[in-house]
């Protein structure tokens, strides 16, 4: 099926939500989804809080206008940190293997990857994925799982079934 999905690119940091910092790694995002045929339906920037944060993806996901949400921050060990709670408490389905795959394939890169606590899923037929905050690990981590990404999308439209 040659569908072109919709993303949304939310990034998550409490200084890029105020100005202090650029959106690099929300750049990167940008770069590979368009290089990659995903639409970009919606772009934000919001703070490391973890009640934006669950409002800002259930919005996103529920309101049908994106196939895909790229987050891109506070999935490390930083107190402010909490978007892995904040998805996987809204997610209809967790799926485990896009985290797992972003944290093995980059451990020979870092060995900071084991600190990354990434989360993937489903909600309303939109597949979440967190990513790094870091923009290497962004690129990164983009690499290893753009090519699953559209045949997920596939599946969860029900066009695919294995």
């Amino acid at each position: 099926m040659n569908q072109q999905f919709k993303v949304g690119i939310l990034t998550i940091s409490d200084s890029g939500s105020i100005g202090k910092r650029k959106d690099v790694s929300g750049a990167i995002l940008e770069k590979f989804a368009v290089a990659n045929n995903l639409t970009i339906s919606l772009k934000e920037i919001i703070p490391d809080d973890f009640d934006q944060i669950q409002e800002t993806l259930i919005e996103w996901s529920d309101n049908g206008e994106v196939d895909l949400i790229l987050s891109t921050g506070g999935t490390g060990l930083g107190p402010r940190d909490r978007t892995p709670e904040a998805t996987k408490l809204i997610l209809d389905i967790e799926v485990p293997g896009i985290a797992e795959i972003m944290r093995i394939k980059t451990f020979s890169e870092t060995p900071f990857a084991v600190l990354s606590r990434s989360v993937a899923g489903v909600r309303s037929g939109c597949l979440i994925v967190n990513l790094p905050g870091s923009p290497s690990g962004v690129e990164q981590c983009m690499k290893i799982i753009l090519p699953s990404i559209n045949h997920a999308l596939e599946m969860i439209r029900g066009w695919k079934t294995h």
